[in-house]
């Protein structure tokens, strides 16, 4: 299974930068071909970023889903990646 993660950020943001290098570790780290993940410019796509929810950066939608409205914890990014990745990959075992 694959998910689809996108960080929301902002020309500027220090965390954004962060955020967006936590998740580039942890996709690699979970496996490229697992999460396949972008970077959402909220500037140039206010109008998905809003239909979200996102009202500040950075933010983090899992599958066209707000899951965080700020950075988590590495840890706890990882845990609900891993969580999503497990029980997708029950629903097609099943």
């Amino acid at each position: 299974m694959r998910i689809k993660v996108e960080v929301f950020s902002s020309p500027g943001c220090g965390k954004c930068g962060h955020a967006k290098e936590v998740l580039r570790k942890l996709a690699e780290e979970i496996g490229g071909d697992r999460v396949k993940w972008r970077e959402v410019n909220v500037l140039e796509e206010m109008d998905y970023a809003v239909s979200l929810g996102v009202m500040s950066t950075p933010a983090i939608a899992i599958e066209g889903e707000l899951a965080f409205t700020g950075l988590p914890s590495a840890r706890k990014l990882r845990a609900h990646l891993e969580t999503r990745l497990g029980s997708g990959q029950r629903e097609v075992q099943a």
